[in-house]
């Protein structure tokens, strides 16, 4: 059992001797960066690029897609349309019934 903690002590030793590590490299990394200016120009341009990316992405996604055809369109809106109209005319006899019963009982 003893060892069994010694052992996950020594994992968690490594990693917060490998995380100081990283630490250390990115303050590094830092000190070597160019300065602020050359920084915002460099995103700047990888923001166009991104920008640039992401345009040629959504053509190419719209070069995939199936479009519906006239005929589809019709049928699917007609449909609708249809739906609709039954609905409306379902929900419209419900009320009027519950009308009619409420206005026999009073």
């Amino acid at each position: 059992m003893a060892e069994i903690v010694k052992s996950k002590q020594r994992k968690q030793l490594v990693k917060i001797e490998e995380t100081k590590e990283e630490e250390k490299e990115v303050k590094n990394n830092k000190k070597n960066s160019p300065n602020k200016k050359e920084e915002k120009e460099e995103n700047k341009q990888n923001l166009w690029e991104r920008f640039v990316s992401f345009c040629h992405g959504v053509k190419s996604e719209f070069t995939r897609v199936r479009w519906t055809s006239k005929k589809d369109m019709v049928k699917y809106s007609i449909a609708t349309i249809a739906f609709i109209i039954f609905c409306s005319l379902f929900f419209y006899g419900v009320d009027a019934i519950f009308a009619l019963i409420q206005s026999l009982f009073k």
